[in-house]
């Protein structure tokens, strides 16, 4: 089996201009894709990295970045990988979103597409160039641009349900590096709720949980050196935060 073959389908595989008159008669069964919104956060707030679509009927239109599953792929593999080829990221927290499948969400070919969340920690890296894409660029959540298909609504559903997990579960930590001071967290929380905690109150409330152990060192800038800490545990955990 050849590289291609391997990957999955390619563009070749989808219905020609010509064809896209009558495309689901001549399709016998929808294809399987994936799209990931990865997020991660730059110094000017939560960040999501979008792809710019260089052919076809969408071309220039940016999109999250995404492709088909391969024949000897699961999704979940599809989405790393996906990942990892514009981030240059391995082993990201990654978890299933939701299916979208929409008849007419892709102008190609019927496309069921499995969507999810990775978020990179440590903050934006610096998109790996493709000859798949036009460009990749890391966007602020807040002014996205227009998106094509149906990756508007992915990424509303997307940040509502990033959101939502700060408040009972340990994800926070994926967005973090391994150690980092209180405001550090603080202002990661608040970058993607995009609202304002109460210092004394945010503190109390995550010291008094016990996810936290204190490390060596601290962080030095402009006032006194701030204490360093760390998650206990980082793996997914389900807890009363907000």
């Amino acid at each position: 089996m050849s590289e291609k073959e391997q990957r999955g389908l390619s563009n070749e595989c989808l219905p020609s201009a010509a064809e896209h008159r009558a495309p689901h008669r001549r399709q016998p069964h929808p294809y399987v894709a994936v799209d990931v919104v990865v997020f991660a956060l730059g110094a000017d707030g939560l960040k999501a990295l979008l792809v710019k679509i260089a052919q076809g009927p969408l071309s220039g239109a940016w999109a999250f970045p995404g492709g088909f599953v391969g024949l000897d792929e699961s999704p979940d593999a599809a989405a790393a990988r996906e990942v990892h080829d514009h981030t240059g990221i391995r082993n990201v927290h990654l978890e299933q979103l939701y299916t979208f499948g929409g008849p007419d969400r892709d102008p190609r070919s019927r496309v069921v597409s499995v969507a999810y969340i990775a978020l990179a920690r440590g903050g934006e890296r610096a998109p790996h160039h493709s000859t798949k894409y036009g460009e990749a660029t890391w966007f602020a959540v807040r002014r996205l641009p227009p998106l094509a298909y149906d990756h508007g609504r992915i990424a509303r559903m997307a940040l509502a349900r990033l959101r939502a997990k700060l408040a009972y579960t340990n994800i926070v930590c994926n967005l973090l590096p391994p150690t980092f001071t209180l405001t550090e967290l603080q202002h990661t929380y608040q970058a993607v709720l995009a609202r304002r905690l109460d210092r004394r109150n945010f503190r109390r409330k995550l010291l008094a949980l016990g996810l936290l152990t204190r490390r060596p060192g601290a962080r030095r800038g402009n006032h006194r050196p701030a204490a360093l800490y760390a998650f206990r545990r980082r793996s997914p955990i389900v807890i009363s935060i907000l």
